[in-house]
């Protein structure tokens, strides 16, 4: 799917003023220094510490058999990172997704399995494998330095495709750029560690193993805030290498994308010690401005190399004659007061209406007001100030190609243009470019789109089509057939034979990036999410992903709301056609999915007012007490009564205000109202403070100052008024300790709580609404479930889900069930009920039995409706608790007290769940036949139990007794199967569209006989 929202339609919206991720440029020298207590980056014995008590809490965790199902979304997928394929068979390759692990297809992408789920860490760097061998090398760590890219452990190695993982060590290098591994000698590796994202480290740099992992060298290093992002090797002479350094600095607040370190480095003694090649005289750029350095060694000539920079340097000011008879933005930024009075009136209405300005803002109020000193020309141009100017309107000179003929020791920019639209001004976030294995002149370089070069870089045209995703990161070359890639991006993975004329995707498994989740009350219910880049989307709560085969069924069904990166997303209980999503930087809408409506939201402010500062994912907020109420946070708060037609601003700054900086900062992340008292409302920021208001927002009280730590979650208890949870993170300074708090009293005295909690930064807490001593916590590597309020936590991922990032939870009120909104592999799904009623009474018992709901009995069970498929499995899920581990014994048994169904379990402490097939045991089958005999009505014809196509004998409808038997304990449960009811065959006739097995179903029900071909 193309981004529904591309950059350039964000050129035509007029933003709120915030900033874009993909930024102005500020360089070492330039960027402003800023005083700040500092918080300290975790340490890499804290980190692995806190992953073995992350293990110790799944041991004793009482939930290890919660069920959790993956509902989607898949088709818009998730940002790939590397794709590495068998040369010799490249139907098989492995995709590596930034935030959701490792998968495996044998299918050429049909279908996947994970195989990198249960590691310390399961965000990617870089892979390498050995096909030889077939090892699999990961370098843990995203690379591309954006605001989601979460840090690693280190490095991993399997040689059983992923059935297990050696740790390898490296721990402090966070974010890796690249692995090469030695084309003969399978203990040698060389590893470009980047390094930490948000603070500076000694361990980045070049690093080198000639034992396998087991010990590591660093050989190149070149400063605390210098990383290395790129390594490449001479195929002909493995003792020459490549290796880029990229100097940055990255704050929560500014982003120094380059610096005079960046450079290119070269080894010809195998990376023992390594060489400046990009130096003053080489050609290759050298100032302030080197940004990320990609490379590319053409394997038929290695002599001939290409390199590809993010150059942040400012492009030389051309002299452009401005139209007079026009007033742009570019105009308004350097116009004079008396040069704006001469315009004429058509001349500034025009550009206000372009702009977007109110009805009230007119030609002659502004000249009369500039006239009377009341306002000044600079208000007038910050009004609609567009963060997103900064993306395009800052003419840094972007994305540069250079080849070197003579092995690095010279090079040579390709073309004479600039390579406008590659990377804006974000280039961090792609850097690279490959050369074709039998091509010299033929290389591919990617940003937003992907562009070839068919003569040595001379010109560039897009290969980019209608069902291929912006922004890319990865792409494999087949050695044998120069048209055939494989193509990684923001979107996934698309594949083309024909050299990029036609794509398709291979978009079948569920690695969705969510911010934000939510639900409605449809019947079965919907979810909505908010992803990375895919904006806005929709679906079915039953859906369910098949890791079995590795797709869903039939296609996930999501549908499209909203472009750009999706955030928060709210939906009218009331209504379920009202739906308020958006994307980055406060820039959201009121869309009504039945008639396609869409409203902007727009908060007014008086001209002179500072501009609104609003956060990468703005808060935005419901009041269930009266669903006309929208609440909107920027840096202050604001209020709708009628559905965000028209909004007010009740507060001053929330934040502790604005840092300088090209990120923006000192802005409003969450906003959380009681779901029992109206106009009881906190709102937390990213600079670590936290107000109350007990009146709607007229007056508020701040009641946590925490400098350095971002408020990631509030949630204010449903059972007791002044109860309320804040969870607070650090990781945009490295520090992963979690932070969790409690206030009874409205947040006037709070409690630490979750002090078992391993470090990992929390991104959300949730209250359970039906009971009080439960608490949820979603973290950067997983769920925790408290039942004590917090107190205490066990690890909550239970069954089938993995390790990966949460950034939102939801409890469904109605149906009970958790939804999961994870950053990495899309939407789960848990029935919660067994949870909540997991009170001090059941804790206190060794067995509990959930209640079992009523079977409905169906003839057709067992049965094959087509002779070359299997017969549908019988699931039917019984639940109990135990308080102690052991051998439980199952026992199914008749009114009567004749048992036709023994089941062993192996039983955990905590929740268990025993699949029950819902036949009886064979050996049973004449005291069952004549037991139903005995009990059936007078009239009724004699039954005779026969083996269903499945050869299984199934129960029969009745009332029966569920026993279990666990370490001298017994406990017994009713059992009830529920005989189909007779319906008018008049309306029963099956409807048109009914399947070959629903038309078969419907026959014997209605008691014909099977007409057998």
């Amino acid at each position: 799917m193309k981004k529904q929202l591309t950059l350039i339609t964000l050129l035509s919206i007029t933003c709120f003023a915030g900033f874009s991720q993909k930024k102005k440029k500020v360089t070492a020298e330039t960027a402003p220094v800023i005083a700040v207590d500092a918080i300290s980056p975790t340490s890499a014995t804290e980190r692995m510490a806190g992953y073995e008590q992350r293990k110790k809490l799944q041991e004793a965790s009482l939930v290890k058999n919660l069920k959790f199902r993956n509902v989607g979304p898949t088709i818009m997928s998730g940002r790939i990172v590397d794709i590495d394929a068998n040369p010799e068979n490249p139907t098989e390759f492995y995709a590596a997704y930034a935030s959701g692990g490792l998968w495996h297809t044998v299918n050429n992408g049909q279908s996947f399995s994970p195989i990198f789920d249960n590691e310390a860490a399961m965000t990617i760097g870089d892979i390498a494998v050995d096909w030889k061998t077939r090892t699999i090398w990961i370098g843990t760590g995203e690379n591309n330095s954006s605001r989601s890219s979460y840090s690693g452990v280190g490095m991993y190695k399997s040689t059983n495709n992923g059935k297990t993982w050696e740790y390898l060590g490296l721990p402090e290098s966070h974010h890796v750029g690249r692995i090469a591994l030695h084309p003969t000698d399978p203990n040698i590796a060389w590893v470009a560690v980047l390094g930490h994202l948000y603070s500076p480290n000694k361990e980045r740099g070049m690093y080198k193993t000639t034992d396998g992992g087991k010990t590591w060298k660093q050989t190149l290093y070149i400063n605390e805030n210098t990383g290395a992002i790129d390594v490449r090797i001479d195929p002909n002479n493995a003792n020459t290498l490549y290796a880029t350094m990229w100097y940055k600095e990255r704050t929560a607040w500014n982003f120094v994308e380059g610096g005079k370190e960046s450079g290119i480095y070269k080894s010809t003694d195998a990376g023992e010690t390594w060489k400046l090649i990009s130096g003053e005289g080489s050609g290759f750029p050298t100032g302030a401005g080197n940004g990320r350095i990609g490379l590319a060694v053409y394997p038929k000539n290695p002599n001939i190399v290409y390199a590809i920079i993010d150059n942040q340097a400012n492009r030389p000011k051309k002299e452009e004659k401005e139209d007079a008879s026009r007033l742009t933005t570019k105009r308004m930024k350097t116009i004079t007061k008396d040069e704006f009075l001469a315009l004429s009136d058509a001349t500034i209405n025009e550009y206000l209406d372009g702009q977007g300005f109110p009805e009230k803002f007119t030609a002659k109020v502004f000249k009369e007001d500039l006239k009377a000193d009341k306002i000044k020309i600079q208000d007038i141009y910050e009004y609609t100030y567009n963060g997103n100017n900064d993306l395009f309107d800052t003419q840094v000179t972007g994305a540069e190609v250079y080849r070197s003929e003579d092995a690095g020791a010279t090079w040579k920019r390709t073309h004479a243009d600039y390579l406008d639209n590659i990377y804006f001004t974000y280039g961090y976030y792609f850097g690279q470019i490959w050369v074709d294995p039998t091509d010299d002149k033929k290389i591919v370089i990617v940003g937003v789109p992907i562009v070839r070069s068919e003569d040595g870089g001379k010109s560039f045209k897009s290969i980019e089509r209608e069902n291929v995703h912006s922004d890319h990161h990865a792409l494999w070359f087949d050695p044998k057939n120069p048209k055939h890639y494989i193509n990684g991006n923001d979107g996934g993975i698309n594949i083309t034979y024909d050299d990029g004329k036609t794509w398709f995707k291979a978009n079948s498994i569920p690695v969705g990036q969510l911010y934000h989740v939510s639900v409605d009350m449809a019947k079965p219910y919907n979810v909505y999410g908010g992803l990375q880049d895919n904006g806005v989307w929709f679906g079915s709560s039953t859906n369910s992903f098949d890791y079995n085969y590795g797709i869903f069924d039939n296609g996930d069904g999501y549908k499209f709301l909203l472009g750009g990166d999706g955030m928060q997303v709210q939906v009218d209980w009331r209504d379920n056609n009202i739906v308020y999503a958006g994307f980055q930087f406060g820039n959201y809408f009121r869309i009504n999915k039945a008639t396609g409506e869409r409203k902007r939201l727009e908060v007014p402010r008086e001209l002179g007012e500072a501009p609104f500062r609003f956060n990468w994912e703005s808060p935005l907020t419901i009041s269930r007490h009266n669903q006309d109420i929208i609440y909107f946070g920027s840096n202050k708060f604001h209020r709708s009564f009628d559905k965000g037609d028209n909004f007010k601003t009740l507060s001053g700054d929330l934040t502790r205000g604005r840092k300088e900086g090209d990120v923006p900062f000192g802005t409003l992340t969450t906003i959380e109202e009681s779901p029992s008292r109206f106009g009881l409302i906190y709102t937390g920021s990213d600079d670590g403070l936290i107000y109350v208001t007990k009146d709607g927002g007229y007056t508020f009280t701040k009641i946590m100052d925490k400098p350095n730590l971002w408020i990631s979650g509030i949630a204010v208890s449903a059972h007791a008024e002044g109860t309320v949870y804040a969870s607070l993170n650090a990781y945009r300074g490295d520090h992963f300790k979690p932070y969790l708090f409690v206030s009874t009293d409205y947040g006037q005295n709070w409690q630490v709580i979750g002090t078992d909690l391993p470090a990992e930064p929390i991104n959300v807490v949730k209250e359970d609404p039906k009971n009080a001593n439960i608490i949820y916590v979603g973290t950067d590597n997983g769920l925790y479930i408290s039942m004590d309020k917090g107190k205490t936590f066990m690890r909550g991922n239970g069954d089938g889900m993995p390790c990966v990032s949460i950034h939102d939870l939801v409890i469904h009120p109605r149906e009970n069930e958790l939804v999961v909104g994870t950053h990495g592999r899309s939407i789960y799904i848990a029935d919660v009920k067994p949870l909540q009623a997991l009170s001090s009474e059941v804790l206190a018992k060794n067995i509990h039995v959930y209640d079992l709901p009523v079977i409905n009995y169906n003839a057709s069970w067992g049965r094959m409706f087509d002779k070359y498929a299997e017969p549908e499995e019988r699931k039917y899920n019984i639940t109990y608790y135990a308080k102690t581990a052991g051998k439980a014994t199952i026992k199914i048994q008749t009114d009567k007290g004749l048992v036709v169904k023994n089941i062993m379990d192996e039983t955990e402490v905590g929740i268990n769940n025993v699949n029950f097939d819902q036949a009886i045991d064979v050996a049973t089958k004449g005291e069952y036949e004549k037991y139903l005999n005995d009990v059936k009505k007078k009239d009724d014809k004699e039954i005779k139990l026969e083996p269903a196509d499945d050869k299984k004998i199934y129960f029969r409808p009745g009332k029966y007794k569920l026993i279990i038997e666990l370490n001298g304990d017994k406990v017994e449960k009713d059992l009830e199967i529920k005989a189909s009811e007779r319906r008018s065959r008049r309306a029963m006739s099956p409807k048109p569209t009914a399947s070959p097995e629903e038309f078969e179903e419907w026959y014997e029900e209605m008691g014909f006989e099977e007409t057998k071909k």
